[in-house]
């Protein structure tokens, strides 16, 4: 007589869906609290997540969507080329063997719990340092190829049975501009992996190793019966979009997905899309495929644990060599932060057509990439970066959210008080951009306007996006007004526009305002109305390229 398998108790399984991501979100609170940059402590731009034996995802905490969604391949490349043993720990960001880009630093640690001769699970976490060395301070500003982006790190021993290998971090802050924030900041990337292993071993001890193997499993396979189920009720089809990232003033590259939707299955074919190009708007695979899980991720149940079994769902297609899949020594460090968010907006385009009662409109498009750094007074070098919020774009059910970090960042403003603190930096402004988002029957989100004084020379880098084009509307709905961004020169009454991605020198008292765009809207507004006039700084607006 053949045994029947059991199906797993769905009370037992909720229980350990909630214990794994637990230990990944404790990872994250402790990185938080002992990294030294803002950008980590404040903004919180890092992510943790707990995988199996295979590498495969098992729980990850609420972090950064474009880190969560390429760790696997990073875990799986830490785990072909370096052979690790208890209190081991690997880094690597090197974004043609599963990185995201340079200043994205992914450290990956094997958990061997009591008793065992090999590595049960391994826990990861990414953080992004405010620099990594390279031609420009931040390493986040337009180059040629990615040698000018800053150290490139394939999968290296950092730690060795507990004790970190000095030669090599010294190697490492020995081509960085901050190197006592850069050390904090790993030393803080080691201390949370570590704490995800000894609570994965306490829990080892009180249900048994065999059980969180078998949990693990079992809580992937939910997942990919969640994920299968919610493919099956979307009609059966293809479906596909288009839109153009920005390159440089007046030249741009075409996004182009096609989606296949077949019983239980999302077949992404990504093929169409331009050849990479210089500048850094290039992005790996890695990159490619968070976008996709992401987008899937949305139409989810919620409380749906985020694991490997997301990834069962979809086949992805590539084309080697283009601006999806980009090739060494291709340029990426916008990739991660623009392409990624373009793209999640033209997979939800293509998805508009399958599902146009669930999709929303398009939000800002753009993480608005700001970096600064110089050696102040003294000779002393500093290093910043962050993200500024958008608008969200609006859907069938009501209109979008102002002033938020939108799809593929899930990170937080750096405080004023905090900012003016670290730097040599005044704010003069950071507001809403009023009647920045689009219009229709809900409006989009508005974005932000942003303007700084600098009290010293600076070297400052500007990625960005959508300054040409405005976030497309749904249904009707209007376009949300274009980012850009000024230089007022000190002394001068007049301000120079600038382009969306560029690099330049400023000198004490020079302002810089930043206009981040606004969510497109979504169905037509009463009365036949499609949009409402632009507000200042904000271009033409224009629908999606198809």
């Amino acid at each position: 007589m053949v045994e029947r398998r059991r199906s797993p108790d769905p009370l037992r399984l909720e229980v350990f869906h909630h214990l794994f991501a637990a230990v990944s979100e404790e990872m994250g609170a402790a990185l938080m609290r002992s990294a030294f940059s803002p950008n980590i402590r404040e903004r919180r731009d890092f992510s943790c997540a707990l995988f199996d034996e295979r590498g495969r995802t098992v729980s990850q905490a609420a972090h950064i969507p474009v880190h969560l969604g390429s760790l696997p391949l990073c875990v799986a490349a830490a785990l072909e080329e370096v052979e690790m043993g208890p209190g081991d720990a690997v880094v690597l960001n090197d974004p043609f063997r599963g990185g995201t880009h340079l200043p994205d630093i992914t450290l990956v640690s094997p958990i061997f719990l009591p008793g065992r001769r090999s590595a049960d699970f391994y826990c990861a976490n990414r953080a992004h340092h405010a620099d990594v060395g390279g031609a420009h301070p931040g390493s986040m500003a337009p180059a040629a190829d990615v040698h000018a982006e800053g150290l490139r790190i394939p999968p290296l021993r950092l730690v060795r049975a507990g004790r970190a290998d000095r030669a090599l971090l010294e190697l490492l802050l020995a081509n960085m501009r901050v190197p006592r924030e850069r050390e904090g900041d790993l030393l803080a990337q080691v201390s949370a992996n570590r704490l995800g292993a000894r609570r994965l071993a306490e829990l080892a001890r009180e249900h048994g190793v065999v059980e969180l193997r078998r949990r693990a499993g079992e809580l992937m396979d939910w997942t990919e019966r969640l994920g299968r189920a919610l493919i099956a009720r979307l009609p059966r089809g293809r479906f596909e979009f288009s839109d153009r990232l920005e390159v440089a003033p007046g030249r741009s590259a075409r996004l182009h997905a096609v989606l296949r939707i077949r019983s239980g299955l999302l077949e992404v074919d990504l093929r169409g899309c331009d050849d990479q190009v210089e500048g850094g708007v290039s992005a790996p695979r890695a990159v490619a495929l968070s976008a996709v899980l992401y987008a899937l991720r949305l139409f989810l149940p919620p409380g749906t644990p985020a694991n490997d079994g997301v990834l069962r769902c979809v086949r992805l297609a590539t084309r080697p060599g283009s601006l999806v899949d980009a090739r060494y020594p291709a340029a990426v460090a916008a990739g991660n932060v623009e392409t990624s968010q373009r793209l999640v907006d033209v997979l939800l385009g293509a998805l508009a057509g399958a599902a146009p009662d669930r999709v929303p409109a398009a939000s800002s498009g753009t993480m608005s990439n700001l970096t600064l750094g110089s050696a102040r007074s003294g000779g002393e070098a500093y290093s910043y970066y962050e993200t500024i919020a958008g608008g969200a774009g609006a859907s069938p059910h009501g209109p979008g959210a102002h002033a938020v970090h939108t799809h593929m960042t899930n990170t937080r403003n750096t405080p004023i008080e905090e900012l003016e603190n670290a730097l040599p930096v005044r704010v003069l402004a950071c507001s809403v951009r009023r009647g920045s988002g689009g219009a229709g029957l809900h409006a989009g989100g508005d974005g932000v306007t942003k303007r700084l004084r600098f009290l010293e020379p600076a070297h400052v880098a500007w990625i960005a996006d959508r300054s040409e084009r405005g976030p497309w509307g749904l249904a009707g709905g209007g376009a949300g007004a274009g980012g850009s961004a000024r230089l007022s020169r000190a002394g001068s009454a007049r301000s120079l526009a600038l382009p969306s991605k560029i690099a330049l020198e400023v000198a004490a008292g020079d302002e810089l305002e930043l206009c981040t765009p606004g969510g497109g809207g979504w169905g037509r507004a009463k009365g036949g109305s499609r949009a409402r006039p632009a507000s200042r700084s904000g271009p033409g607006r224009s629908g999606p390229a198809r």
